[in-house]
């Protein structure tokens, strides 16, 4: 029976599992979206999710240092508690969304967009239209595919 067994795993070992969702909250942290696959996009929302708790619940050296035992990367922690945790403001909870594109060309894993919802550089129209860009581009190599 899999009680209290909800940590996905990802088909990896625990410290690269760890080092892997480490690295993809740092590429969320500086560049406020990424592309990834839907499960490790699933995977990365919780984490992500607790250290902007985190830095909302106190904004104290205990705080950054917890956030640095997980991220690893000064830089990264420092973003997070001056610009990613103001431009929350209020919100109660829900600061990550994903927007699910469709199948990578190799291998036909399904693809994701992860972000903040509360980004200010990007607006909703422009996750959609991203989002047909690459279905339509997906098409066109599909069709490319079948051709030969």
């Amino acid at each position: 029976m899999r009680h209290r067994r909800k940590t996905v795993r990802l088909q990896r070992k625990d410290g690269h599992r760890r080092s892997l969702l480490a690295n993809q909250a740092c590429a969320l942290i500086e560049h406020g979206r990424i592309r990834t696959t839907l499960a490790k996009a699933k995977a990365l929302r919780p984490i992500a999710e607790k250290l902007i708790t985190l830095t909302k619940k106190e904004d104290g050296v205990h705080a950054r240092r917890m956030a640095f035992r997980f991220l690893r990367q000064k830089d990264s922690v420092k973003r997070l508690f001056d610009t990613v945790a103001p431009a929350v403001g209020d919100r109660p909870g829900g600061f990550c969304r994903i927007t699910k594109l469709g199948p990578r060309p190799s291998d036909s894993a399904p693809m994701a967009f992860i972000e903040w919802v509360d980004n200010e550089n990007l607006a909703d129209d422009d996750i959609e239209e991203v989002a047909e860009e690459v279905a339509e581009e997906v098409a066109e190599e599909v069709a490319e595919d079948t051709e030969k």
